[in-house]
């Protein structure tokens, strides 16, 4: 996040610069509009003086902590921050407590926002339940996982959840742009772009990097060789938009389809550390469960479908582990596309001949109409005879294979 009314600031502060541009007003915030748009639920919320207790889910450096902060600070209300992994149960009581009186001397109100909720085991979570339910704190939680599966569901239903959005490439660039005017640098075309895709949608992540490069830059222009030492990592050509995001997808899945786990997983790796989306990934991984492997090996969808739900709580960086379980597991299955063509045979056929007639054994007879016209007339439920319309009768699609 960035904001404009600070790029000022002196030079000597010692805070990072991430925490020196973070937004002092929502017209400031960069990013998550469908919230803090003109129409958005923040402004709502705040034009209507209603704050609930919230959970924001979203991923890291998407703005979670800034917005719980301003939302507390133009409600007038007491900002309390802690992370959940460092929190104790003694410490939540002593928050609430104050929270209380606070509420009791003055009637200000207490936002109490804890980091990383999914960190809370059931008990500290089932602690914040009386005081959630009594208004003696307004509860806000940040989580990077998926709340049904990580918070409580007492608590979750006292809550509204939003959802935030990894920031796009150009609430990004307005950001970079804000904090290369603050440390007084430029960036080279390569530079910009690389610091981009390093960020993943992470604003903290981006002006951190940025933040490095800076320090260790000797003249006023930031490299492309600058940001790769700062965010010790090397510049991969991979472009998620462009041809080479084709190129790997596609020789990724040819590799699967051919049984070749090393350069499988070898593409893999290629698209993890250029930061492709893993549920990108994990969707093509399906795809290619029911395209290439089918009723050989049905198990394979399954896992498939499990390596999406894992990469979809879990994310970056474990989910790779989970990604190359199923990278695997594909790659050594026996392959079988027989369902997948017979499929699109008999699609072909659709688009050919039309809604053929349905033979009347087994239309659906709801009526005595339709029964005197022979619908359903003859039906058994198990028969040797083809049910296809009489213009297809005896065709074959499903030949299986092995």
């Amino acid at each position: 996040m960035g904001e404009r009314g600070k790029v000022v600031a002196s030079m000597a502060d010692s805070r990072p610069l991430a925490e020196i541009l973070r937004p002092g007003s929502l017209d400031d915030v960069i990013g998550q509009d469908h919230l803090v748009g003109p129409s958005g639920i923040i402004r709502k919320l705040l034009r209507a003086d209603f704050l609930p207790s919230m959970v924001f889910w979203g991923p890291p450096g998407s703005g979670k902590t800034t917005l719980a902060y301003l939302l507390a600070h133009l409600s007038d209300a007491e900002f309390v921050s802690r992370s959940a992994v460092n929190t104790t149960l003694s410490e939540l009581r002593a928050i609430v407590a104050d929270a209380q009186k606070l509420l009791d001397t003055s009637g200000k109100r207490t936002v109490f926002f804890i980091d990383e909720i999914h960190r809370f085991n059931k008990a500290q979570q089932d602690s914040l339940l009386p005081h959630v339910e009594k208004g003696t704190i307004i509860f806000i939680g940040a989580t990077t996982e998926n709340p049904s599966f990580e918070v409580i569901s007492a608590l979750l239903s006292r809550c509204r959840v939003l959802v935030l959005k990894p920031l796009d490439e150009g609430a990004l660039t307005k950001i970079l742009d804000t904090g290369l005017t603050y440390v007084k640098k430029t960036i080279d075309r390569e530079g910009r772009k690389f610091l981009l895709e390093v960020a993943n949608g992470d604003a903290r992540a981006l002006l951190t990097t940025l933040e490095i490069a800076a320090s260790i830059v000797k003249g006023k222009k930031i490299s492309v060789k600058d940001i790769e030492e700062a965010a010790q990592r090397k510049m991969l050509q991979y472009d998620r938009v462009g041809d080479e995001h084709y190129n790997t997808i596609s020789a990724f899945i040819k590799s699967m389809r051919a049984s070749d786990t090393d350069a499988a997983l070898y593409y893999l790796a290629r698209m993890v550390a250029a930061g492709e989306d893993p549920l990108f990934i994990a969707r093509r991984m399906i795809v290619f469960a029911s395209e290439d492997i089918g009723v050989i090996q049905p198990t394979a969808l399954v896992v498939a479908n499990a390596v999406f739900d894992a990469c979809h709580k879990i994310g970056y960086p474990e989910c790779q582990e989970n990604l190359a379980h199923g990278v695997v597991y594909l790659c050594l299955a026996k392959k079988d596309r027989s369902s997948y063509d017979a499929y699109f045979a008999a699609l072909d056929d659709v688009r050919k001949y039309g809604n053929l007639p349905i033979p009347l054994v087994i239309r659906n007879a709801p009526t005595t109409l339709m029964k005197n016209l022979g619908y359903g007339s003859g039906y058994q439920a198990y028969t040797s005879e083809s049910l296809l319309p009489d213009k297809l009768k005896g065709k074959r699609y499903y030949n299986r294979k092995g």
